[in-house]
């Protein structure tokens, strides 16, 4: 096994897991329930980590959270001038819808 990295919370691990996963990686998450200790031991130390079963999917599992993590974001014209960015589908300046 492998720990491949650590993540800033248990959401956030589960979703990398379940991407791996539907990749046909072997993962999992280990330290699920540390949260509740922080305070107690350091914070950095009860943080989900994403281990892989077999070390030889390192590189594969390492594009793909990459990629996940640095997906390109949307950026669209409103017909009032307002650049739109992100996953909004409305304006911020006038409400209209993309």
């Amino acid at each position: 096994m492998l720990r491949l990295t650590r993540a800033p919370n248990i959401a956030i691990a589960a979703l990398w897991v379940d991407v791996l996963q539907n990749a046909g990686i072997a993962a999992s998450v280990q330290r699920y329930f540390l949260g509740s200790v922080a305070g107690e031991l350091p914070p950095d130390q009860c943080q989900p980590e994403v281990w892989l079963t077999h070390n030889e999917q390192e590189s594969r599992a390492r594009e793909l959270l990459d990629n996940l993590q640095n997906m390109p974001q949307r950026r669209w014209l409103c017909a009032c001038g307002e650049t739109v960015e992100g996953g909004f589908e409305q304006c911020w300046a006038c409400g209209r819808d993309m």
